[in-house]
């Protein structure tokens, strides 16, 4: 079948028009931005979605990727404030906020990053000690990130972090580092056994200190005690020399034997108990001494009542001694 004119018309007008709408018709995806320039000039930014633009006139310029990215700073050396010479990287991360600025304000926008983090990374790295760069990581981090996210303001950049990765100091410097290291360590130690050590005697003479103390009231409380027994004791043998000086007054001549007994009995217990003396030499009167328990039990019953009876010695079955008369003594001559 041929064609005629008008078919050819028809089927040049339809190609037009899709060829038109081809044209007119843009897909940005997400996460980028495009910008539409006529004849050459920035007009417009497309965002992500279906967007229009003028057949032929208006032209895609720049595909912007408005992502966050990663920007890795490579190594480089710094001379620091007190001139020590350390190898250091970094990395950056920055977001397009303004496509039309990133594209048409800056060329080669990552080679600028680059070069501009590279920079204030010496200049701010440089006004610091050694000894600063070693232990303000965080702070040389957060002073970069303002410096380097203000320089690159103008491209429509915001520059999210800044991560120093490494500092690295020459061979020697790490051993110096070392060594300074071991020395404080090795100091700390020995002054931790110092202070453990005047502790240790401040626990002892606590010790001291406390055990004299309750020594020095243990030797006041027996003092004490002895007193009060020596006391008694005095008090017992007034009381008894009070009876006994009664029973005398009242004509007991028991009670006369009795002190006599006691002195005598006290005496063989010294001559006895005696480390100078070998022999014991017992007088003639020991039976006598014998008979007169006889009269100490006796007394003893006629003071104190039956409690004597637990105490006293019970008076020999056979006696030696004559037993001695009561009464009044014969008158005397003359």
């Amino acid at each position: 079948m041929a064609l005629n004119g008008f078919d050819i018309t028809v089927i040049v007008i339809v190609a037009i028009v899709i060829l038109v709408l081809f044209a007119g018709i843009k897909t940005v995806p997400q996460g980028y931005s495009y910008t539409v320039e006529r004849f050459g000039r920035y007009t417009r930014t497309l965002t992500p979605g279906l967007n229009l633009i003028i057949p032929f006139i208006d032209q895609i310029g720049k595909k912007m990727n408005i992502m966050e990215q990663v920007l890795d700073v490579p190594t480089q050396e710094v001379i620091t404030r007190d001139n020590a010479s350390i190898s250091t990287d970094a990395v950056a991360f920055y977001q397009i906020l303004n496509p039309a600025e990133a594209a048409y304000q800056v060329a080669n926008l990552e080679l600028a990053l680059l070069n501009l983090t590279m920079t204030n990374i010496r200049s701010v790295m440089g006004s610091m000690d050694l000894d600063e760069l070693l232990s303000n990581r965080d702070a040389i981090n957060d002073r970069l990130l303002r410096v380097v996210d203000q320089a690159a303001k103008p491209w429509g950049i915001k520059i999210t972090r800044v991560e120093i990765k490494d500092i690295a100091p020459p061979n020697d410097l790490v051993e110096a580092m070392g060594r300074q290291m071991k020395a404080e360590r090795e100091k700390r130690a020995e002054v931790l056994e110092a202070e453990g050590a005047r502790n240790a005697q401040i626990l002892r003479a606590e010790g001291a200190k406390q055990s004299a103390i309750l020594e020095a009231e243990g030797r006041r409380e027996a003092a004490y005690r002895d007193a009060e027994a020596r006391e008694r004791l005095a008090e017992a043998e007034a009381k008894a020399t009070e009876l006994v000086s009664k029973a005398v007054a009242e004509g007991d001549v028991n009670a006369l034997n009795y002190f006599v007994a006691q002195k005598y009995t006290e005496a063989l217990g010294d001559i006895a108990t005696s480390k100078n003396h070998k022999v014991v030499l017992m007088p003639l009167e020991a039976s006598a001494l014998i008979g007169s328990l006889g009269g100490i039990g006796q007394l003893a019953r006629e003071v104190f009542g039956d409690q004597a009876t637990t105490v006293a010695p019970a008076a020999p079955a056979r006696s030696a001694t004559p037993p001695i008369r009561r009464g009044r003594p014969a008158p005397s001559e003359g």
